[in-house]
């Protein structure tokens, strides 16, 4: 968009083309107009590369020379960089570290960004952006702003945002706000489809069928719990029941649904639930033909731009579709949400699952986690109670409060039917969602059959090595013996599914990407100690029975970050001897054959980190954390962890010191 400040387009990287510069490139940017302090702030760690570089083509591009200003930007983008959409200036002032949790080691002597906030006041941080060339002041019902404004930075009371993610924010508000204003009529005879699809079982309130029902009302609607509290089942149920409202009137002309999840996994995974159970729907066989099985990724369900970060869906060209649902709804940043919402017609109904007590997304904005907020509490009103009453039979009066419009429409499942009252994993997770970290140690060290504790001496303990092989062996195994002979493609394929199923049934996961406990170091034992013994051929470069990752969307191939995909020594018709291909599985069902030498951005996936793993499930997991274990890991990392396995989960830690 134009830049008011130089009639140009602003794009803080438009010296370096589409990728951030690096440290090199920043010396250059070391113009005298910005202040020694931001050099400092970067050379202590306090600050990345990418932060100085905005602040400097502040000054450059637009002419800031307000130090204050200049400081703000850097720390506005560091924040960013923590995943988190806004800076509170408030909160930043009365509590200046709460952006560094470890803090870099400091000299002493060189100021650092707390010491310098703590020396300024809220009010004059807030004089020096409202008259800073480089920021807009605004109001929280400035929607036109959203779209027309041209400054990079936005202050909208006390809050201070880079220009996009305030728009994508004012975005997802309005749309958001736009789907909750209208009520839509209950189908016709809704609490007869309700017990068709949903039989009584004498435990109420049935969460799962208030959500389908509240679904009915409303374009829009979230549904979030933990694993194995019934949100496929839920939302399974919910495609029957408007499909077969819309086909008792419309048989010419069903639904156009269309189902998404933010990665390829747990695309694949929605649509292995869904393929499997909507045959069992108690409903006509014409309405369950109309219930779509195959699920894509969002980016391919918004058709992504090579080269830009558009898509070809947008307000000006929305989808075709009256019902999307969205599944894995943590994993959505703030900028995916609202290209997805700015995508959809106005009359589309809306549907995201998600548990809000998982990891947020890798990039910017929680948003399932704050369109959350607030629900662990009564949060109905009591309109919403008589509501659910008459058209569903449940009586929620014990959650009536007062709530928002948005609340009305948020569903939290409770009741587990992985999990049993003896679990092991589900009590581990529960401690960890509660934050009990006395509890969830007591368990670990209980003697529960689905959990234990391997303790570590340190980080170059051999015993993760020997715990990984172990968990592998059966993928290399199965591999070997279900190898086809013949260079029959068919036959491959089907070996190929065989290999991956058997090796997404463990997996290791880990909290850092560095160090001999991170994904870096972790593969290249785990990769050792196979060979050693003798269960792969080498530990480095293209092998047979390498599992890699897909880091980076690959558009031409049509592989997206987070595909996993084996290395296979395959024979192909007319082929004469084998060669080694990565063979993926893709959400609908084919598998693709690549050559290792088109691939670009991949990495060996022995080891991932957790958030990697996000809307994956395997039968056993062995988690890898920091020195002290459970009581210094985010509970949201160790949460996610722990209900990746269905079966068991260790968890491996060096012992505290």
């Amino acid at each position: 968009m134009p830049n008011a400040l130089t009639g140009r387009l602003w794009n803080p990287w438009m010296r370096f083309s589409t990728r951030p510069p690096s440290m090199s490139e920043i010396a250059t940017l070391r113009a005298p107009q910005l202040p020694a302090r931001l050099h400092q702030w970067l050379d202590g760690g306090w600050i990345r590369s990418t932060d100085l570089a905005l602040a400097a083509l502040l000054a450059e591009n637009g002419g800031e020379t307000d130090e204050v200003v200049l400081g703000l930007a850097t720390l506005v983008s560091y924040t960013v960089g923590a995943g988190h959409i806004r800076l509170p200036l408030d909160t930043l002032m009365q509590t200046p570290a709460m952006l560094w949790p470890e803090p870099p080691a400091t000299d002493g002597h060189t100021p650092t960004p707390v010491e310098w906030l703590g020396g300024l006041a809220l009010d004059t941080l807030r004089a020096h952006l409202t008259d800073a060339r480089s920021v807009e002041s605004v109001t929280a019902d400035d929607a036109a702003v959203a779209r027309n404004g041209t400054t990079p930075l936005v202050l909208q009371g006390n809050t201070l945002y880079l220009r996009r993610y305030w728009a994508n924010e004012r975005l997802i508000q309005t749309a958001l706000a736009s789907r909750l204003a209208e009520s839509l009529p209950a189908p016709s005879g809704l609490t007869d489809r309700l017990d068709g699809l949903f039989p009584r079982t004498g435990r109420e309130p049935d969460w799962q069928r208030i959500a389908c029902a509240l679904a009915t009302r409303s374009r829009f609607t979230l549904i979030t719990g933990g694993p194995g509290t019934g949100k496929t089942r839920t939302v399974l149920r919910l495609l029957g029941l408007l499909q077969a409202e819309r086909m008792d009137t419309h048989p010419e002309a069903p639904l156009r649904i269309r189902l998404a999840a933010p990665t390829g996994k747990a695309a694949a995974r929605l649509g292995e639930s869904i393929s499997g159970e909507v045959d069992a729907l108690p409903l006509p066989a014409a309405v369950r033909d109309a219930i779509p099985r195959s699920v894509s990724t969002l980016h391919r369900l918004l058709g992504p731009r090579p080269g830009s970060r558009r898509f070809r869906h947008d307000r000006d060209n929305p989808l075709h579709a009256d019902l999307v649902v969205v599944d894995e709804a943590s994993m959505i940043d703030q900028e995916l949400t609202a290209r997805l919402l700015d995508a959809l017609r106005p009359e589309t109904r809306l549907v995201l699952l998600g548990d809000k007590d998982q990891l947020a997304s890798v990039e910017a904005g929680a948003v399932l986690g704050e369109l959350c907020a607030g629900i662990e509490q009564p949060h109905y009103t009591a309109g919403t109670v008589a509501w659910v009453k008459a058209n569903s039979g449940d009586d929620i009066a014990t959650w009536q409060a007062g709530g928002s419009a948005l609340q009305q429409q948020i569903v939290r499942l409770r009741d587990s039917r992985r999990f049993g009252v003896d679990s092991g994993i589900g009590a581990l997770a529960e401690a960890v969602r509660r934050g009990d970290s006395a509890h969830a140690e007591a368990l670990l060290d209980s003697d529960a059959a689905d959990i234990q504790r391997l303790k570590l001496t340190d980080g170059d303990d051999a015993g993760i090595a020997t715990a990984a092989c172990q968990g592998y062996q059966a993928y290399l195994t199965e591999l070997q013996a279900t190898r086809p002979v013949s260079d029959d493609r068919e036959a491959t394929e089907e070996w190929a599914r065989t290999v991956l199923a058997a090796f997404s049934r463990f997996q290791v996961l880990t909290t850092v990407r560095h160090g001999p406990l991170g994904v870096t170091g972790l593969n290249a034992r785990i990769a050792a100690t196979l060979q050693q013994n003798g269960l792969i051929d080498r530990a480095s470069g293209w092998f047979e029975g390498r599992p890699v990752m897909i880091t980076r969307n690959d558009y031409e191939l049509g592989l997206m970050n987070g595909d996993i995909g084996i290395c296979l020594m395959t024979r192909l018709p007319g082929e004469q001897t084998p060669r080694l291909r990565v063979v993926f599985e893709w959400p609908d069902g084919p598998i693709r054959l690549v050559l290792p030498s088109r691939l670009d951005a991949i990495e060996s996936v022995f080891a991932m980190t957790v958030h990697k793993s996000q809307g994956s499930e395997f039968d056993h997991v062995l988690v890898v954390l920091p020195e002290g274990g459970p009581g210094r890991t985010r509970p949201e990392l160790l949460y996610t962890a722990v209900t990746r396995a269905r079966k068991g989960a260790v968890i491996a830690h060096p012992q505290a010191h």
